[in-house]
């Protein structure tokens, strides 16, 4: 054993304690390896990891009575949108499960993060290399040529024994990264899925606006042509051809907008679908009315609901990562030991390049441990405790958010049934009032410009009830996904990404 002076790595002070020319198999060799493995197994610097406790939150503000009591089941939310037994619907959220770009993205992240993890714990392993070579040299002393040959084998092995739990602490913080993007995959699955359900009612919506115009144009274009014969007639003066004339055309006007919303919210479909524009219209097929869109769920207390949220499950893994990375930060603070073997044989010849004779070994250790870095190892520390401190806020911000979405989801649920019940009534009372006063008018009984106010009155209402009952579908829409339905651990990864052999 021979113990060296102080030496200098770079500009790093370190002291080295070296051992040579002990054979591989010595008692001295099986000591050290126990050895650094017991210390290997010492406690890990740096603070552990504690699940922050969520925040206090009793009862939804503006729960319903009947859907307080108990939660909805986990089977339920992780597929909400088929209880509307739309099979265009179901079809749509498999087409985009299956293809859409930001799930796939989402699942490739996945796989990068397993792979890091697996970087992290290969890590901790020791690093076996093996070499041989073959040299043939030839010398012409004395004008005559003396060819001579040598061969040579070797294998090294070095390994970095981790004394102080720094490499613990990357693995630690992989794993947390893992789950983090797994939960990642979970949430774009939850946006995904209300993405396409959301376009779905547009488009559905917009097709129902564009049927109520048409069939207000029909009655409008009749009333067109009664107003020109009873002008014909003598029974009525041009202003009123001109009024009504204006009329038609003015509902005729609003078409393409309407046609242009429907055109957006196919095409919309089709890029949630990963799909070009155009390519799930023969899937949409003709148009039908909105599906039924009912509220019976149990939304249970808060904490379940935050417990169901994949967003705050990433946020809470990626502040596992953070915590575990100050640690592996702290442990540069330590010394560091390296264990470093080798076997090798040099000989003349292949045939001996294996004898007993021809075997060398050694095995050596090394110390080194940090002694002036201009305050390098300390700002790192700063960097991932302020780091961590970001991601406990980051974590707190996405709680908030998470009650915040509910509840506006709630009020948003109760407000449009309330609106859409009082458009239906009045529907129904402008429906009567145009169908009175278009038998008034050809009877002569009124003026055309009462005729034209209860036409433009009864479209104004159809279009508000038609747009209303897409706000209200939408709402539930809203109120699935802020609970954090449309994911499970058994549907959300159907489809690895390729190359991924590690599937959970």
């Amino acid at each position: 054993m021979r113990l060296s002076s102080k030496t200098w790595a770079g500009s790093r002070p370190v002291w080295r304690k070296q051992i040579v020319q002990f054979s591989a198999f010595t008692p001295g060799l099986r000591l050290a390896v126990l050895c650094a493995l017991a210390l290997s197994a010492c406690a890990s610097v740096g603070p552990d990891y504690r699940e922050p406790p969520l925040t206090s939150y009793p009862g939804w503000k503006n729960v319903f009575e009947e859907n307080a009591a108990a939660p909805a089941s986990p089977e339920l939310l992780s597929r909400w949108w088929q209880q509307f037994e739309d099979p265009t619907l179901n079809a749509l959220v498999s087409a985009a499960l299956a293809d859409s770009t930001d799930l796939r993205s989402a699942m490739a992240r996945l796989v990068e993060a397993r792979a890091r993890r697996g970087l992290s714990e290969a890590a901790q392993m020791a690093a076996v290399d093996a070499s041989a070579t073959a040299r043939n040299q030839a010398a012409r002393p004395n004008d005559k040529t003396i060819t001579s040959r040598s061969y040579a084998a070797s294998a090294d092995l070095s390994w970095e024994v981790d004394l102080f739990g720094g490499k613990r602490r990357a693995v630690e913080a992989a794993e947390a990264d893992v789950g983090a993007a797994q939960a990642n995959l979970y949430a774009a699955r939850v946006s995904l899925v209300a993405a396409v359900t959301s376009a779905y009612i547009d488009l559905r919506t917009a097709e129902n606006r564009l049927a109520v115009l048409q069939a207000t144009l029909a009655s409008r274009d009749e009333t067109d042509q009664i107003t020109r014969w009873r002008e014909q007639a003598g029974l009525t003066s041009t202003l009123d051809v001109a009024q009504s004339k204006s009329s038609l055309e003015q509902a005729r006007a609003a078409l393409p907008s309407v046609e242009r919303s429907i055109s957006e919210a196919r095409n919309q479909l089709a890029l949630l679908a990963g799909k070009t524009p155009g390519a799930v219209d023969d899937l949409l097929g003709a148009r039908r009315p909105l599906p039924d869109f009912a509220f019976a769920l149990g939304l249970g207390i808060p904490a379940k609901t935050l417990q169901q949220r994949p967003d705050i499950r990433a946020a809470e893994r990626q502040l596992a990562a953070a915590s575990a990375r100050v640690g592996e930060a702290e442990a540069a603070r330590y010394p560091k030991l390296v264990l470093s073997g080798s076997i090798g044989a040099d000989s003349l010849s292949a045939g001996d390049l294996f004898r007993p004779e021809a075997v060398l070994a050694s095995v050596a250790g090394g110390l080194s441990a940090p002694i002036f870095d201009a305050g390098r190892i300390r700002q790192t520390i700063a960097i991932q405790s302020a780091l961590q401190e970001q991601a406990l806020i980051t974590w707190q911000a996405t709680v908030l958010t998470a009650l915040n979405e509910v509840e506006n989801a709630l009020v948003a649920w109760r407000t449009t049934n309330t609106r859409l019940a009082s458009l239906n009534t009045a529907t129904t009372a402008a429906n009567e009032a145009e169908q009175l006063a278009s038998q008034r008018y050809q009877a002569g009984l009124i003026d055309l410009s009462i005729l034209l106010d209860t036409q433009r009155t009864l479209l104004s209402l159809q279009d508000q009830q038609t747009t209303a009952q897409g706000e209200r579908a939408k709402a539930l829409v809203n109120l699935y996904k802020a609970l954090g339905g449309g994911w499970s651990p058994d549907a959300a990864e159907t489809a690895p990404a390729a190359g991924d052999s590690n599937n959970e």
